[in-house]
């Protein structure tokens, strides 16, 4: 049995919904969707009626398309309310969420914990000297606005940082009440760390990518591997000798040709070790269809 994860599938997309509709039965496998599986409620369902019959177990946690709520169309849900649905929908599919109890799991190397989070962002992945009140400000300077300024509403939280905040509090005591010894697997949409944040078409893209407060968790919290996805920048990379995977698929301009998301999904545990690898990052190029 291995634990598998791909992410930014955007099904809303017809030549991704393709490819992810072929994508290969593992039935002894765990599949995680780390986020920005599609904008819209029917293409959520789409893509558990297709996975949760092919793995053994799917899980899933929100990435900022999830959470869009356009200002015409009759998803009218904002906030909270909506990640409250979207959980009730994965919950009809037997879907795991960052809501529900972390589950201790035994590969062939032994346990593992899988913490499913949803933490976004609270503009703090910038510069010292910025303050936060011109984040945004600092940021369409380099004529870059996440969309998520207009369609990622934060009720009843005053704003993203709010809500942020008053996730990471949640988690945070959570996991403080997982101190056993259990090697864990974190998965979020957004990086925990503002390393591993490095765009360099969009570098002030940063501040739409996470939150500082998250930075040590991987130690803190005796994580073996952290899954995230939201850059588009496939990548393995290692700090404090804990391996981080970015599993992105992207857009389809990202890999023309691709007839299946198979090549995309990738095998997070056991996984690579560093020497297999052969050094301590590496970038992977979008694989083509033969």
């Amino acid at each position: 049995m291995k634990l598998l994860a791909v992410s930014d599938v955007h099904l809303g997309h017809a030549a991704n919904r393709q490819a992810f509709a072929r994508i290969s039965s593992r039935p002894e496998d765990w599949l995680i969707l780390a986020g920005d599986v599609a904008e819209r409620y029917a293409d959520l369902e789409f893509a558990f009626a297709t996975v949760v019959p092919r793995f053994r177990q799917v899980l899933w946690v929100p990435g900022n398309h999830e959470l869009w709520t356009r200002p015409s169309g009759d998803e009218t849900e904002r906030g909270q309310a909506r990640y409250e649905r979207l959980v009730a929908l994965c919950r009809s599919y037997g879907v795991l969420t960052p809501e529900d109890p972390y589950p201790v799991v035994a590969f062939r190397d032994g346990a593992i914990r899988i913490v499913p989070l949803f933490l976004l962002y609270d503009y703090s992945f910038r510069p010292d000297h910025i303050p936060i009140e011109r984040a945004v400000e600092w940021a369409r300077e380099s004529g870059i606005v996440c969309t998520d300024e207009l369609l990622l509403h934060a009720d009843p939280f005053p704003g993203r940082a709010e809500w942020c905040h008053a996730r990471c509090d949640s988690s945070e005591a959570r996991l403080q009440q997982c101190q056993d010894g259990v090697p864990a697997i974190f998965i979020n949409h957004f990086p925990l760390r503002q390393d591993l944040v490095q765009l360099p078409r969009i570098p002030r893209f940063s501040i739409w990518c996470g939150t500082r407060r998250t930075e040590d968790w991987h130690v803190r919290f005796n994580a073996s591997v952290v899954v995230s996805g939201h850059l588009h920048i496939r990548s393995t990379k290692y700090r404090d000798g804990v391996r981080f995977e970015e599993v992105s698929f992207g857009y389809p301009r990202q890999h023309p040709d691709v007839e299946t998301i198979d090549g995309f999904v990738r095998e997070v545990w056991p996984g690579p070790s560093a020497a297999a690898i052969g050094s301590t990052e590496r970038t992977y190029p979008f694989p083509r269809s033969p």
